[in-house]
């Protein structure tokens, strides 16, 4: 079909190796879907409908292929954290959401608090397939129940974006950094209101073959009847519970160090945003850590780092905590760049990486707005290396 079909666009990004399964090339016209292919959530088109012409906006959109930073009215820079309006150390006060939640369960808490107060009128969010515990879907969240049913962490493929609600003041969003910069770039293409974004700080999205492949080691070939990542607990355990009501579990630095983070999809390895830089609202992991200043992973009560990135999301977080939703403390962003190092990694080097795979060949998505030069700059001698190891892993193949 080419690109003169809005199949022909979104089936470029994923020849480039660049899709990031976001889902928002589906809001851009009929006759796609998102599905799983190879593992990851990609674009492809709706059997027996006819081609929808290629959309205008979708370099815009598309992350694959854009992504341009957010400067909200009243925020404060950060290097590597984004922009911030509010910073604060924050948990759910409901101990359940707390302890069902990845982290502190702020956003959990939040979601709920959204619909039952009336704030929301609906919310997209992200939560086991209720029939294929080890499958992740997006749902649409009414209330407490479907919150904290929906509580804790997925690392799979899912295509939140797909299910966004444009043009509607009062509806909310959770998603990937990706999926929630491909919102509030389809809605401002289009001139309409934006959902309230909330996202995570997001380390990449791994293959669901990963999740399929620890379950059957932890659990054998009986299909599991739960499954979660994370959670009951911080930072919580990898946990597979059988037909019986066995339990089988692995650490999260297990889990995530030695079987789902390697399988990151290509396009997260060339990321410039796993810190939900469009949203209004993120939260992230603040870790403990240990003398050396290294994120420890002992298991605790959850504390979230929480960033209003706009004044909207500065107003609905002072309002959560007024409605004792939240309790929070102070932060310095500079502390949760100390214990976040692999975001701050990604994005100080990740010039080079963009540098060593260009000189391969291969696609690399636009980035606006970023600053990236500045760590060139910074470390020159680091973004060479980088560039060097990139080369080599795009020559070989990295991503197709």
């Amino acid at each position: 079909m080419g690109e003169s079909t809005l199949a022909g666009q979104a089936g470029a990004v994923v020849r480039d190796g660049l899709c990031s399964g976001c889902g928002a090339c589906v809001l851009l016209g009929p006759g796609l879907e998102m599905a799983l292919d190879g593992g990851y959530s990609r674009p492809r088109p709706v059997e027996g409908t006819s081609p929808t012409p290629a959309s205008p906006v979708f370099d815009r959109v598309c992350p694959g292929r854009t992504v341009v930073a957010q400067r909200p009215e009243g925020s404060r820079p950060h290097a590597t954290m984004g922009p911030v309006v509010a910073a604060a150390q924050g948990w759910a006060t409901d101990a359940e959401f707390r302890f069902r939640g990845s982290s502190g369960g702020v956003l959990s808490a939040l979601t709920a608090w959204l619909l039952d107060s009336g704030r929301a009128s609906t919310v997209v969010g992200a939560a086991a397939s209720p029939t294929a515990p080890t499958r992740t879907v997006t749902v649409r969240l009414t209330g407490r129940a479907d919150a904290l049913a929906a509580a804790g962490s997925r690392y799979a493929p899912v295509s939140n974006a797909a299910a966004a609600v444009l043009g509607t003041p009062d509806a909310a969003f959770v998603g990937k950094p990706c999926e929630v910069a491909a919102v509030r770039a389809l809605a401002r293409a289009r001139g309409e209101a934006a959902p309230l974004l909330l996202s995570f700080f997001c380390a990449g999205t791994p293959s669901q073959d990963a999740t399929d492949a620890l379950v059957a080691e932890l659990s054998g070939p009986t299909p599991p009847t739960a499954l979660w990542y994370r959670g009951r607990g911080w930072p919580g355990r990898f946990t597979v519970v059988g037909e019986d009501g066995s339990r089988a579990s692995v650490t999260y630095d297990e889990s995530w160090g030695r079987v789902l983070g390697p399988a990151a999809q290509w396009r997260c390895k060339l990321c410039v945003d796993g810190v939900g830089d469009s949203a209004d609202l993120v939260a992230a992991d603040f870790w403990h850590t240990d003398e050396r200043g290294y994120p420890s992973f002992a298991e605790g009560d959850g504390v979230s780092a929480v960033l209003a990135r706009t004044t909207r999301g500065a107003e609905i977080l002072a309002a959560a905590v007024e409605a004792g939703v939240l309790e929070t403390a102070p932060l310095e962003v500079d502390d949760l760049a100390a214990v976040q190092p692999f975001q701050v990694r990604r994005r100080t080097t990740l010039w080079g990486r963009l540098a060593g795979v260009r000189l391969a060949g291969r696609a690399v998505p636009r980035y606006r707005g970023f600053g990236l030069w500045r760590h060139v700059l910074r470390a020159p001698r680091t973004q060479l290396r980088t560039a060097s190891g990139s080369y080599s892993r795009a020559r070989a193949g990295g991503g197709r």
